[in-house]
């Protein structure tokens, strides 16, 4: 969805500035009190870096706070409830506001503070501040390029998802909240509404299935009581379960009870179900415009190259141009094929692999490749998750020294957000621990939710995927608090694709050939998403094109395969960040091993992978040598690793 500046400026991604190391000018003086000298230099150079840098991260711990302030959702999401009752600001000149704020900011830092005196992790967070600003900055004159609602993203689906999963009732005043945030959710709709009439007289056309996506997804959220005779639609269930919870707890009685269900049925029909009706309305008045069998942003909207060629940078914190990404993906996608060769036979399957895709995408009744597609089916599908990230959970202090403590669960999609085919996907838990972190599945339509995907899935989604990493960085100490909220896709995506691979070095998993086979495949879709995403949107691809080049090079049902270009349609460049971060975090683990030989430490790279929360690459690969260049120190080999390496295709 489109949210506030805020929001957006916690998933921008990019690297920061760089400038060498202070010269302290006495490194070089040949006579032993000067040498005494040198090392009472670096020690009080030392201690001033770490004294300034203590005042920066004082700063921006302020500055972050300041931030929250234009974003209730976001305090809600820490488990915070100072704004409670309130929706973000949606509005465009909301969003001007905080660039400005945030162009504010650092001005300054760089008044007041000295970069070269920082300590390397100083110099790493005023890097991501700064250039999360100039994203923010670049970003602004593509506001109106982006579809508003689609089937993926948008209000639609968001705020009941907020109100009904993280909106935390534990008194009458924050019942009086909910209630208030159902009023202000109409209004942050109507402002959607707006951005999305005025996206699209500048020429920009969201797709017929997106369109029909919202207008799906939003009338299931306004059917069944109080909007429409029948049983209680999920808000309202959500509603009457808070009130009695309450009630039973003590903390109202029955009169208050009654007094505020009156409430909120008011505000859901009186100014949340009318909003929702004007939206199906835009959405329904729109959709004879609406592109059917459509093409990317590069070719359809006005600068939809520049748009698109931002979005890649956006979302790779990388320079790599589209057509570089899609050479990528190409020579993955060949890679990965003889890798699926080799497991295919050992499967045992005679025939070619495209002919194994196509048993494995059309024998739905086959029980050994498919669960039952009913309710059951779904169950045995979260117990075996669940399972699967349990077993992982044991092997953890083998492989990490920083440990994640919040906790994890594997939960079904609400009914009105569900999607057949649709990826699954995680919500993190509070940094308290209040509230654990959650992988939410899509099983609807569990023909396309193939047995073999579920361990690998389980891991990218759980542990030792996005759980493992945001939980931990959200609970890291040592670094300033926006860096342990910070989202940067190449880094998340890329992490929890490398979790995939990782999970298949440790003990009791992917034991039969078709798990094996699911890893390659997962992996695999990820390369094809370089090649189909900018094939999209920088090639002039159509949806169809795009969906035969994913169904001749995979094994994926139709339903997910049409999902997932549905999906990076509307989400352009988003779908590259994965692959692109994955080859990165390879490449430095291989880089690192071949640095320290015998002194590499798969705990350390981890920790260290992990310990500075998420980052842009070129940060990320700052500090991997760094950590190279410490551990080499201390066996007494000082030579500083390389510190531009050139991003490989291959693992």
């Amino acid at each position: 969805m489109r949210v506030t500046l805020t929001a957006l400026a916690l998933v921008l991604a990019a690297c920061g500035q760089q400038t060498g190391a202070p010269d302290t000018g006495e490194a070089s003086a040949p006579t032993p009190p000067a040498a005494e000298g040198t090392e009472a230099g670096d020690a009080a150079d030392a201690e001033a870096a770490e004294a300034e840098t203590a005042e920066l991260n004082a700063w921006f711990d302020e500055k972050y706070e300041e931030q929250l302030q234009f974003s209730p959702i976001q305090m809600t999401f820490l488990g915070r409830k100072d704004l409670h009752g309130q929706i973000d600001d949606m509005s465009y000149e909301a969003a001007q506001e905080q660039l400005d704020w945030r162009l504010g900011t650092v001005e300054e830092m760089e008044a007041n503070f000295d970069y070269d005196q920082l300590t390397p992790e100083g110099k790493n967070s005023w890097d991501i501040w700064k250039y999360q600003t100039e994203l923010s900055e670049e970003g602004m004159q593509y506001f109106y390029n982006g579809f508003t609602f689609d089937q993926m993203n948008g209000a639609q689906s968001f705020l009941p998802t907020l109100l009904i999963q993280f909106h935390q009732v534990d008194n009458a005043e924050d019942m009086e909240a909910y209630v208030s945030r159902i009023e202000e959710s109409a209004r942050a709709i109507d402002q959607l509404l707006e951005i999305a009439k005025e996206a699209h007289s500048r020429g920009v056309n969201t797709p017929d299935f997106a369109l029909e996506g919202v207008i799906d997804q939003s009338e299931k959220v306004i059917t069944g009581a109080p909007f429409t005779d029948g049983e209680a639609s999920d808000l309202w269930a959500d509603v009457e379960m808070e009130l009695d919870k309450l009630t039973e707890a003590g903390e109202i009685d029955e009169d208050e009870a009654a007094a505020l269900e009156e409430e909120a049925r008011t505000a859901l029909t009186e100014s949340f179900q009318p909003a929702y009706e004007r939206l199906i309305g835009w959405a329904e008045e729109s959709l004879p415009d609406a592109p059917s069998n459509p093409t990317g942003v590069g070719s359809t909207q006005p600068d939809g190259e520049a748009y698109y060629n931002f979005r890649l940078r956006q979302q790779t914190t990388t320079d790599l141009t589209a057509d570089e990404i899609h050479q990528i993906g190409l020579d993955e996608v060949a890679r990965l094929h003889k890798e699926m060769e080799k497991v295919k036979d050992e499967y045992g399957f005679d025939g070619t692999l495209q002919e194994f895709f196509v048993h494995l995408r059309e024998n739905k009744d086959d029980r050994d490749l498919y669960f039952e597609d009913n309710d059951e089916g779904a169950q045995a599908y979260i117990d075996q998750a669940t399972g699967a990230i349990d077993n992982i959970r044991q092997q953890l202090p083998d492989y990490f020294g920083i440990l994640p403590k919040a906790d994890l669960v594997v939960k079904r999609v609400e009914p009105f957000r569900e999607q057949d085919g649709a990826a699954q996907h995680y919500y993190p838990g509070t940094p308290d621990g209040s509230r654990p972190g959650t992988y939410y599945a899509h099983l609807s339509d569990m023909t396309s939710m193939p047995k073999s995907e579920l361990e690998v899935i389980a891991y990218h989604e759980g542990i030792p995927g996005h759980h493992m990493q945001i939980s931990i960085a959200q609970e890291l100490e040592d670094i300033p608090m926006f860096r342990t909220q910070a989202g940067f896709t190449a880094y998340t995506e890329g992490w929890a694709l490398y979790a995939e691979k990782l999970a298949s070095e440790m003990p009791n998993t992917y034991e039969t050939p078709l798990s094996e086979f699911g890893r390659y495949g997962s992996e695999i879709w990820r390369a094809i998403r370089l090649v189909v995403d900018t094939g999209l949107h920088s090639k002039g691809w159509t949806e169809e094109e795009a969906f035969e080049y994913f169904t001749e090079n995979a094994a994926v049902t139709d339903g997910q395969a049409r999902s997932e270009v549905q999906r990076y349609i509307v989400m352009p460049g988003q779908a590259t960040s994965y692959k692109i971060g994955m080859l990165k975090i390879l490449e430095l683990r291989a880089h690192a091993k071949e640095e320290l030989g015998d002194k590499f430490d798969i705990k350390a790279f981890h920790d260290t992978v992990l310990g500075g929360g998420a980052l842009p690459l070129e940060i990320l690969e700052r500090r991997v040598n760094a950590w190279i260049d410490e551990v080499k120190a201390e066996d007494g080999d000082a030579a500083p690793a390389e510190t531009e390496m050139e991003m490989e295709t291959e693992e």
